[in-house]
């Protein structure tokens, strides 16, 4: 191995490392623990709150466009948006860490909202450790439950299945 690959492997484990630090000390958020607030700029422009989305089941999915399993999960996720969306359910991407040209092109295949956390404000507050990470939020808007890593759609859509309210309200 040349000393050139032996230094780009140390500054790639040290960026790692300083990740795990960083992020790694939070504990997660716990299931039954009530969502943070979240607020964001959408994509296409407005202001998403996810306090508007009371009385549906919302999964909230943090991701960035360098991440390769949150890339590879995005077919997932629009199915599951687009099964779903007309009974009592909604998905919101946050993009962190990532250009807005990547993120305008990633988004041409995402048909539901995407949010903007420019700061990484919302991922601080929703202690996002990595990505991809899927927090699921019930009606009354709690964490039920929390996915670290890709999720597949029949696993996301039995756990919004467990959730969903009987009768979803009128806006």
């Amino acid at each position: 191995m040349t000393s050139w690959t032996k230094l780009a492997l140390l500054v790639l484990l040290a960026v790692v490392a300083g990740q795990v630090l960083v992020r790694g000390g939070q504990p997660s958020l716990a299931a039954g623990t009530q969502a943070p607030p979240l607020s964001l700029p959408a994509l296409g422009g407005g202001v998403v709150d996810l306090a508007g989305l009371r009385g549906k089941v919302v999964a909230v999915n943090f991701w960035a466009t360098w991440c390769a399993p949150c890339l590879r999960e995005l077919p997932e996720l629009a199915a599951t948006w687009a099964a779903n969306r007309d009974r009592c359910f909604e998905l919101l991407g946050v993009v962190e860490e990532s250009a807005r040209d990547d993120v305008e092109a990633a988004a041409r295949r995402i048909p539901y909202p995407i949010l903007v956390d420019s700061r990484a404000e919302a991922a601080s507050a929703w202690k996002v450790a990595g990505y991809p990470r899927t927090y699921l939020v019930d009606p009354e808007g709690r964490v039920r439950r929390v996915f670290e890593g890709a999720i597949d759609r029949a696993e996301l859509e039995g756990a919004v299945a467990q959730l969903r309210p009987e009768r979803c309200p009128a806006r």
